[in-house]
């Protein structure tokens, strides 16, 4: 199948050659731009709906402002896919989110025009702040840009950054891009018309001068002036939050009118405003989507799909995903106990309680991109007896980890932290890697973690975090399918810290945590093929573990192997500090850690992410056979 016909997007090999076009030309290279997006991302997947929102913003930017020296920060980096086609990376759309191919977010070492990466939300504003300062200490004159979405404006950071950049009376450039919040009035020609004109030179030469002669009165004039200044700016631009947080609030604009993008940006580029400045821009997310009345779930993160039918190419699963059998669960013990609440940071799908929400409705709470305020808010309900359950990606838990100190662990408040999208995550790359959670979780007191070596293990789980009511704990599981097993039983309450010994050995033991068992599993095999009598053990628990379980798999083996989906400082860290404590590794018994390695894992498949760390089948054999072969060869020589 041939691909669109882009005559015009075909000549623009650089930002320049964008600058070179006629204005009437840029509506139509628009109409390519987004048809290019829509091709590229049925080939690889990816974030689909917040690019094709900001097509003409994106071209309206790049043709007005100097990029790169003007820097332009994309928030999130889910609406930069434009940006990417127009800074010279269409050619390598095609290998977007995969191995050797490039990010689906902003990423400082990919391009000069990508100057702050950004996979989490809401840090646009602060970051542009900090480049408008370190400017301002060199004494430069580029512009500073940063174009944050509505949906980022719930997380505090965002409002801090605000808050900062409005004190600090710094010259930079905020678009906030309102595509679902409907904040402002409607958008129409006199908005527009006002919103040029407040832009424009001869008014802030006009307010420059009412500053400036304002501030040679006594005081009791001087405050009667600025009434009166700030009277007239509100008969333009209207009175709103920005202003007050000191920012000088142009529109609402239409964000598809190139027409009236143009000349705005245009004022700001070239008028001396001076001080923070926020454009509001409504969009349309999704805009030119080719399929009929998609939700936004189905054009938000999408998989590879049929440009022509609309139809996701998923490989076909009989399996239920991880995330479905938390949800399943969760809702079954939703339904027997009212005080069972779950609290989402805007990812009701991505985390399955949507499900729960259609049976539970009052039990479910979203919070917004709001991380912080999740887990606080999930403390509150604790602390007068509710079971709440926060459900999370691991990679978004991060942002909340001051609360989940200081609000839950201290207080040993019982929390209980579903952790969605634990360990490797394929496509998404480092920013959305979910390692470090067992590093952060299992150094804290008090905490309980449970990690499922399958699904049917996830139910056990689930519903033991429901019936957990000791401290804080948490339960993690990756993104994808489970393995198949029967989910056609009664969930049980585990015992809290006890592994299950699956078989039983005598020369190496096996330490395995989480779905790390379906490799494990397989490397025994191996291991048993080559004559080597091996134990495997699932720990079920990361913390509190198994110390008789494992004290004695030290004591009767000559090697052991931990093998862990987390990076380094997390389960293995924990086993060795007990076994040295022990004086079980005082002797001849020899140990290694296979776990992620110390390094940012780029985004490639997941299977190829876990054989980079060493953690495939292959590998784990062959650290398995070189620990045990010379043991065994030198007791069969003194035999």
């Amino acid at each position: 199948m041939t691909g669109p016909q882009t005559p015009l997007l075909d000549k623009i090999t650089s930002v320049e050659a964008l600058r070179g076009l006629s204005e009437a030309q840029l509506p139509q290279l628009a109409d390519e731009v987004r048809r290019e997006m829509i091709r590229a991302v049925s080939q690889s997947g990816g974030h689909l709906g917040a690019g094709l929102g900001v097509v003409e913003l994106t071209v309206a930017l790049h043709y007005v402002f100097d990029t790169p020296a003007d820097r332009l920060i994309w928030d999130v980096g889910h609406q930069a896919y434009p940006h990417k086609i127009l800074t010279g990376r269409r050619a390598q759309m095609a290998s977007l989110r995969q191995e050797g191919g490039i990010s689906g977010f902003t990423k400082r070492s990919e391009s000069e025009f990508d100057p702050f990466g950004a996979g989490h939300s809401s840090t646009s504003v602060s970051a542009a702040l900090g480049m408008a300062t370190a400017r301002d200490f060199k004494g430069g004159h580029n512009k500073v840009i940063a174009v944050i979405g509505d949906g980022a404006m719930s997380a505090g950071m965002a409002f801090e950054g605000l808050n900062n950049a409005g004190a600090s009376e710094s010259d930079v450039i905020v678009i906030l891009n309102d595509n679902d919040m409907s904040i402002a009035p409607p958008v129409g020609a006199m908005s527009a018309y006002l919103s040029e004109l407040i832009s424009s030179q001869p008014f802030h030469s006009i307010r420059g001068l009412v500053k400036e002669v304002a501030s040679r009165f006594p005081a009791e004039i001087e405050r009667t002036a600025k009434r009166a200044k700030n009277l007239a700016r509100e008969l333009v631009s209207g009175h709103s939050l920005f202003n007050e947080l000191g920012f000088f609030h142009i529109g609402p604009i239409d964000g598809h009118d190139l027409n009236h993008l143009l000349p705005i940006l245009r004022n700001l580029k070239d008028g001396q405003i001076g001080g923070p400045v926020l454009v509001h821009v409504v969009t349309e997310k999704g805009r030119g989507h080719p399929f009929s009345s998609p939700s936004a779930e189905k054009y938000h993160a999408v998989p590879k799909f049929d440009v022509i039918t609309g139809e996701h190419s998923k490989s076909a699963s009989n399996k239920p995903s991880y995330t479905a059998v938390f949800a399943e669960t969760l809702t079954d013990l939703a339904r027997q106990d009212s005080d069972i609440v779950a609290i989402t940071a805007a990812m009701p799908s991505g985390t399955g309680l949507n499900k729960m929400a259609k049976s539970c409705p009052s039990q479910v709470f979203d919070v917004g991109i709001a991380e912080q305020h999740a887990v606080t808010f999930a403390a509150g309900l604790a602390s007068e007896g509710m079971k709440p359950f926060v459900a999370i990606y691991s990679t978004f838990l991060q942002r909340g980890y001051d609360q989940l100190v200081h609000d839950v662990a201290i207080q040993n408040l019982p929390v209980r932290f579903a952790i969605d999208r634990a360990g490797v995550v394929g496509a998404d790359g480092a920013t959305h890697a979910g390692v470090y959670d067992l590093a952060y979780l299992s150094c804290l007191p008090n905490m309980m973690i449970m990690c499922p070596a399958d699904e049917a293990e996830l139910k056990h789980m689930t519903f033991t975090a429901g019936h957990y009511n000791d401290g804080p704990s948490a339960l993690r599981y990756p993104r994808g399918t489970g393995t198949g097993v029967s989910l056609d039983f009664a969930p049980e309450i585990l015992e809290i810290g006890k592994a299950r010994t699956l078989r039983q050995g005598r020369d190496i033991a096996i330490l395995s945590l989480g779905t790390m068992l379906q490799n494990c599993e397989a490397v025994v095999d191996k291991l048993e093929a080559e004559g080597v009598s091996t134990s495997l053990v699932d720990a079920r628990f990361a913390k509190p573990f198994d110390k008789d379980c494992i004290k004695a798999l030290a004591q009767n083996h000559l090697a052991m192997l931990i093998v862990e989906e987390s990076s380094p400082g997390g389960f293995s860290a924990h086993i060795l500090q007990y076994l040295a404590a022990e004086g079980c590794l005082d002797g001849a018994l020899k140990i290694r850690c296979a776990s992620l390695p110390d390094s940012y894992l780029d985004h490639a498949e997941r299977d190829r992410q876990l054989e980079i760390s060493g953690l495939d089948v292959t590998s784990l054999t062959r650290l398995a056979l070189g620990l045990v072969q010379p043991k065994r060869q030198a007791g069969d020589a003194a035999s």
